[in-house]
């Protein structure tokens, strides 16, 4: 693993510390569906399970290993030869299999959970990872409460893991106490002080505890550390561990700067995080770095307005690169005339046919009703009063509709078109069909309707019903969008939006 001092593996825990949140446990053919997904994701390492806690975190190590065949399949285990046969026999089908044990080193812990002295605790680091050593290659020996352990003592128990044969030395924030300038002081201390590290790769496993993870395993690794230990969506014990897209995406965003390569598709990024999210009932916060709901998302208008004229105006990444497919520009009282544009558009119409200014004030007058402005909101917007938002717009003025048994059904319509009120009489093979006829024998000229579409909005037979239609006129297509209670009223507004669109 040292042949590229420039590659940064990527050890996830998602499956082993990840899964400790209440409630969020996996079954075997969860972890295995998720196992494969971190592989595609190019983690270099999974942490699997603990073996010895339970048979069903046991079964899962040895099903994983037989499945995922390309990262390192790693299972964790305390300082005792039982946890570590366990490992060993959990581990027996994985292609490249590693044992992860370890102790505490801080006097925290050393006097309170191990009720022991700092030179037995040295021994018994070193005596398990001969032990593992047995098993298999590769042994990665953690140091649990690094992060509070004296420094000259934490030297001296990692030199000693080394030579027991270590190859990788995980130095765990395991409270996540750390501040970023402490942390990284104590991994080059280790990197200065132990004689034999270049015979290791320094880890990092940092928690959230103080909303430090991320920043404290960046410090971590600009000081030497070649392993990070990160969970997807950042999930853990308490408030959680690094997060393995928000180290990802900042060593290259600031690659130029760092200068560290990982084999992650940073385009399974978003993909991944709400499998993982839906599958451990965990919901991501909306505005979680890199895959929150609103990490794209921009409300306010001068931000919009920025975004819109050049992305990078507010946005360092790009949303594609983790597999997002664009920006989103949320409309709400705050946007301005440029967003309302931009979603416009997006939605078919021809702004030069617009009365932006008339459109933008009864577009506020709505946001102040509502919180967030959908597209079918904007829809009925535009079809609500089409004078005042088309230039010279038709609009409808009265419609009537005559059907039975005895004839064919009948629609007496009357338009606003071109300044004059016009009426006309027209019959069709249905209600709707006699509408548009009676439509079109006023503009005079006849548009073929390539879909038509009724949804209801709620649901109910008193709620809106929305129309959409796609209509062809001179070998282009219009979308046109109606709402109302009564379906053939909504069906002429629909016809009359596209009409509006090329009149």
């Amino acid at each position: 693993m040292l042949h590229n001092p420039n590659h940064l593996y990527i050890f996830d825990t998602t499956l082993r510390d990840g899964e400790q949140v209440p409630g969020s446990q996996l079954t075997t053919p969860e972890k295995i569906i998720i196992g494969e997904a971190l592989q595609a994701l190019g983690v270099d390492i999974i942490e699997a399970g603990f073996p010895i806690s339970s048979p069903g975190d046991f079964q899962s190590v040895v099903e994983l290993s037989k499945v995922v065949r390309e990262p390192i399949i790693c299972a964790l285990t305390r300082a005792n030869k039982g946890d570590i046969d366990c490992a060993a026999e959990a581990l027996k089908y994985a292609k490249r299999p590693r044992i992860h044990t370890g102790i505490g080193a801080s006097d925290m812990h050393i006097k309170y959970k191990f009720n022991s002295t700092r030179e037995a605790i040295l021994e018994r680091a070193a005596e398990a990872v001969k032990y593992a050593k047995q098993f298999v290659e590769d042994v990665e020996f953690y140091a649990e409460d690094a992060g509070r352990a004296d420094n000259v003592y934490l030297a001296q128990m990692i030199e000693a893991v080394i030579a027991a044969g270590a190859t990788v030395v995980n130095i765990p924030d395991t409270n996540g106490y750390c501040l970023p300038e402490q942390y990284g002081a104590k991994i080059r201390f280790l990197k200065e002080n132990v004689k034999n590290i270049d015979q290791a790769i320094i880890s990092v496993h940092c928690h959230n505890d103080l909303g430090l993870a991320t920043a404290n395993s960046l410090s971590g690794i600009q000081n030497g550390a070649r392993q990070v230990e990160c969970t997807i969506n950042g999930i853990g014990e308490r408030a959680g561990n690094t997060s393995l897209e928000e180290v990802v995406m900042a060593l290259k965003t600031h690659y130029q700067t760092l200068g560290f390569q990982t084999n992650i598709n940073t385009k399974q990024l978003y993909p991944l995080s709400t499998m993982v999210s839906r599958m451990m009932r965990m919901p991501v916060q909306a505005n979680k770095a890199i895959v929150g709901r609103n990490a794209f998302a921009h409300s306010s208008g001068i931000h919009q307005d920025g975004v819109l004229k050049h992305r990078e105006n507010y946005e360092i990444i790009n949303p594609e690169d983790v597999g997002i497919d664009q920006s989103e520009i949320i409309l709400t009282a705050r946007s301005g005339r440029h967003a309302l544009k931009h979603h416009l558009e997006r939605l078919g119409y021809t702004i030069d046919r617009i009365d932006l200014d008339q459109t933008y004030q009864r577009f506020l007058a709505l946001a102040d009703e509502k919180k967030e402005i959908k597209d079918d909101d904007l829809l009925r917007l535009m079809g609500d009063e089409a004078e005042t938002n088309f230039k010279n717009g038709v609009t409808i003025s009265s419609l009537q509709v005559i059907t039975g048994d005895q004839s064919d059904p009948q629609a007496i319509i009357k338009l606003n078109y071109k300044g004059t009120e016009r009426e006309a009489t027209a019959s069709g093979n249905g209600p709707v069909s006699a509408t548009i006829k009676a439509i079109e024998s006023i503009i005079g000229s006849h548009n073929e309707i390539k879909e038509f579409n009724i949804h209801s909005i709620h649901g109910g037979s008193d709620d809106v019903s929305k129309v959409d239609m796609r209509v062809i006129h001179d070998n282009q297509s219009y979308m046109g969008y109606g709402f109302s209670t009564d379906i053939v009223r909504a069906s002429a507004n629909a016809y009359l939006d596209a009409l509006n669109k090329f009149v």
